[in-house]
Parts: structure tokens; C-alpha cells; sequence
């Protein structure tokens, strides 16, 4: 029963000396440890704010109503094309914004309302773009961070290991294998969530230029029809 006792001791302190928390892992780290999770921190938060603000952006940017290219067409073979270019000042979206480019050139020639479509749409495009790149920065830069971390955690152990005098600690090299392991886990975590965000603000991004493509096609036919 006395040695019974004494291992179930012993397995609960080995159990307490195996659990580690996140806050532990970063706090005993050392100063290199703490200042690589410190910036992959500020790397999650910048990519967390770039994809909502974008996210909200691109999501209004695509709401266009259904009504808005028959109101075009009728105010157009109307000839009332104030009424049609205030519209457009009126709905603000990419779409609108381009058709009421084509508007502001009706009475030049077809390629040059074409062109200038074209050209506004490629404003448009790198607005709904905007910052939309430092996600993909992040997902690339992130997992390099931690791997940085993992290689300064890595020197650190080997020198305190060469600092002992022989007597290699166990739990000193532990600690610092923790402390390394944790790096890499915090650069791969926020480079998996900036890469998911950067592929789904471009699928997103894709969806609105088709739509302003698909309007802008619809507007010049709309010109092309005979009067």
C-alpha cells in the first residue's frame, strides 16, 4: 500500500513538472524568445485588422442592385443621361463608378468609352487590392519569424549546455526546446491564418471584377443596340 502511495506521488509530481503554459513557455524564453513572440503578435494583429477591413470593404463593393442596369438603360435610350451619371454618383459602388465613366464619354467613339472603362477599372481593382498584399507578406514572413526564434532558442540551450561544465541539466534542455518549439508553433499559426485570409480576400476580389466586367460588357451593348 506504502508503495503504492509513493508512485502515484511520484506520477502526480512528474505530471505537475510536465504541465507547462503558454505564458511559462514565453516568459522563461529569454529576451529573444519574448521579443519574437512579441512581433509575431503584432504580425497576427495587422493581419487580422487588413482582412476585416477588407473583408467589410469588398462585401459592400459587391452589393449592387438588381434594378440598377434596367434604370441605366431606360435613363439612357431616354437620352436623360444627367439623370443616369447622378445615379451613378448616387450608388457608391465599383460598378457604378465605372458605368458612370461610360457615361461622362457617350458621344466619343466606342473604344475610347472602352478604354476609359478599362481604365477606371483597373483603379478600382487596385483599391479593393489595397494592403491585400501585406496578408501575403505575412503568411510567407511569419513561419520564417518563428523559425528564426527556433534556431535562438536552439543556440541558447547549446550554450548553456557548453557553460555546464559537463553536467548536462535535462530540464535546462527541455526548457529550451520548449522555448523553440513555441516559436515555430506562433509563426505557423499566424502564417496559416494570413494565408487563408489572403486566398479568401482574393476569391472575394475575383468575384466583384467579374461582376464590374460583366456590367461594363452589358453597358456597351447597351450602346451598340440600334436607336
Amino acid at each position: 500500500m506504502l508503495l503504492f502511495q509513493e508512485n502515484q506521488e511520484l506520477l502526480e509530481e512528474a505530471t505537475q513538472e510536465k504541465t507547462l503554459s503558454i505564458y511559462n513557455l514565453i516568459m522563461d524564453g529569454g529576451v529573444g524568445g519574448q521579443i519574437i513572440i512579441a512581433l509575431l503578435f503584432v504580425l497576427l494583429a495587422v493581419a487580422l485588422y487588413i482582412y476585416f477591413e477588407r473583408f467589410f470593404a469588398i462585401k459592400a463593393a459587391s452589393k449592387v442592385d438588381k434594378n440598377f442596369m434596367n434604370q441605366i438603360r431606360d435613363h439612357v435610350t431616354s437620352g436623360k443621361l444627367e439623370s443616369a451619371r447622378a445615379l451613378c454618383d448616387n450608388t457608391h459602388t465599383p460598378t457604378a463608378r465605372l458605368i458612370g465613366k461610360g457615361i461622362s464619354r457617350i458621344g466619343k467613339p466606342l473604344d475610347d468609352i472602352n478604354t476609359a472603362i478599362e481604365n477606371a477599372g483597373k483603379l478600382e481593382v487596385y483599391k479593393l487590392e489595397r494592403n491585400v498584399s501585406v496578408l501575403a507578406t505575412i503568411a510567407g514572413a511569419a513561419p520564417m519569424i518563428g523559425f528564426l526564434g527556433t534556431v535562438i532558442g536552439m543556440i541558447v540551450a547549446i550554450h548553456e549546455i557548453a557553460n555546464s561544465g559537463g553536467q548536462i541539466d535535462i530540464k535546462m534542455l527541455s526548457d529550451g526546446l520548449y522555448t523553440a518549439m513555441t516559436t515555430t508553433v506562433g509563426g505557423l499559426i499566424v502564417g496559416i491564418i494570413a494565408y487563408i485570409a489572403y486566398n479568401h480576400l482574393v476569391v472575394r476580389t475575383d468575384k466583384v471584377v467579374y461582376q464590374m466586367e460583366a456590367k461594363s460588357v452589358e453597358f456597351l451593348d447597351l450602346l451598340n443596340e440600334p436607336v
